[in-house]
C-alpha cells in the first residue's frame, strides 16, 4: 500500500510558476512505481498532465504541457515534482498524482492503483 499526499497548489497569476510535490508513505517506497500527474476542471474528466518511469529515465507529457512542466523524482525522498511554468488560466484545475508499480508507464487514470488527494491550483487571468 503506497499513500500519496500532494502539496505546492495555490493561486497565481497567469505567467507565474508552481511547484507540486507528491510525497509517498507507507510500506512501499515509490521507486518501485511509476508516478503520475492528472488534473480536473470543474465539470471535466480527470486528463493526463504527465508521468516519469521508474528511476525518472522517461517522461512524458501532453500536449497542453509540453515544453511549460516539468516532472521530476527524488526517491530518496519518496517524492515526484511537478514543475509548472508559463502558467494559463486553462491549467485552473485540482491536482493528483497517481502511482503504479509497473515498468510501463500508464497515461490514462484507469491502470494507476494508489491516488492522493489532490491540490487545488487556480490561475488568474
Amino acid at each position: 500500500q503506497v499513500q500519496l499526499v500532494e502539496s505546492g497548489g495555490g493561486l497565481v497569476q497567469a505567467g507565474a510558476s508552481l511547484r507540486l510535490s507528491c510525497v509517498a508513505s507507507g510500506r512501499r517506497t515509490l521507486s518501485n512505481h511509476a508516478v503520475g500527474w492528472f488534473r480536473q476542471g470543474p465539470g471535466k474528466e480527470r486528463d493526463f498532465v504527465a508521468a516519469i518511469s521508474r528511476g525518472g529515465t522517461n517522461t512524458y507529457y501532453s500536449d497542453s504541457v509540453k515544453g511549460r512542466f516539468t516532472i521530476s523524482r527524488d526517491d530518496a525522498k519518496d517524492t515526484v515534482y511537478l514543475q509548472m511554468s508559463s502558467l494559463k488560466s486553462e491549467d485552473t484545475a485540482v491536482y493528483y498524482c497517481a502511482a503504479k508499480s509497473a515498468v510501463v508507464v500508464p497515461k490514462t487514470v484507469a491502470p494507476y492503483d494508489f491516488w492522493g488527494q489532490g491540490t487545488q491550483v487556480t490561475v488568474s487571468s
